[in-house]
């Protein structure tokens, strides 16, 4: 449970009698769920959003892809799935909001630091939506220049610290994207990219993050019979796009108007990308399932 119902965050130690609120310092009391997990030591980590304020989408899909991870990098560590489960639906089921932001870290050693000897440490936050504005008009991005993924299919916390000097969230900064050493768009800091030309869809395939939203809207394609190419875009192609957009499953889908000061299309949200984020956001409500 919350240690407070003004805190804006809550950190829970995952075990198998259930989720433990861990103790936070006095000058993170009213810390965001960013700024907590940043405590937490190196490990592999998934973040998501709830909807109809306990289920999820496509959660096992995060899990499996955390598990991914940690076999990655080699651990021998063993998560129990029915403990981390039984602690979302608790935790979430509590939080006094109407929807929650939630983070869950698998870390690479035991950290009694935080007040516990679990390796498995959930995050809770009041969900905060992409300004409607945003949706509406569209958003810029920036290029992270010298930024990459070492291991794209490895979803690692020490990638977060290093991508902590590209600001993101702002509308005319909204996010930052990797490029491979071709110049071609890999994907966001936090977010994979779609570009959209000749009424398909366009995105990186091979050498990025498996995003789990981005599985969601290959599927919805799939399904509705829209075309996919799966190639990098070059940079120097993306004023060619006749829109553009991120996904990811904090934010859903966001419109993308221009790349680096270049515009994509006319500079307005285009048919197909609002067509998307309907279909999405119609998915994710009619989909989405509690944690157990």
């Amino acid at each position: 449970m919350p240690q407070s119902a003004r805190a804006q965050a809550q950190l829970f130690a995952v075990t198998p009698a259930g989720p433990v609120a861990l103790p936070l310092p006095e000058a993170q009391a009213q810390a965001d769920l960013h700024k907590l997990m940043l405590r937490l030591p190196a490990g592999v980590y998934s973040a998501l959003r709830t909807f109809h304020h306990e289920r999820f989408l496509w959660l096992d899909e995060h899990i499996a892809r955390t598990v991914r991870s940690m076999r990655g990098l080699g651990w021998d560590y063993e998560l129990d799935e029915a403990a981390l489960r039984r602690a979302l639906h608790r935790a979430v089921r509590d939080w006094p909001s109407t929807d929650s932001r939630v983070r869950f870290d698998l870390l690479e050693r035991p950290a009694p630091e935080l007040g516990t000897t679990s390796r498995v440490i959930l995050g809770l936050g009041s969900f905060e939506p992409v300004p409607e504005k945003y949706l509406r008009e569209g958003v810029q991005v920036e290029i992270a220049a010298g930024l990459e993924r070492h291991e794209p299919r490895i979803k690692t916390t020490e990638f977060i610290l290093r991508r902590q000097p590209y600001p993101l969230a702002q509308q005319e900064r909204y996010e930052h994207l990797l490029l491979d050493h071709d110049q071609k768009i890999l994907e966001g800091s936090s977010s994979n990219f779609f570009g959209v030309e000749h009424g398909g869809l366009r995105t990186s395939g091979p050498g990025v993050l498996e995003g789990i939203t981005r599985k969601v809207l290959v599927h919805i394609a799939r399904e509705t019979g829209i075309a996919l190419d799966e190639r990098a875009i070059p940079l120097s192609h993306v004023g060619r796009l006749d829109e553009a957009f991120l996904s990811s499953s904090t934010r859903g889908v966001v419109p993308i108007v221009g790349v680096a000061g270049t515009p994509i299309g006319d500079g307005r949200p285009g048919a197909l990308t609002k067509r998307l984020m309907r279909a999405y956001d119609e998915f994710a409500l009619k989909e989405s399932r509690p944690a157990v």
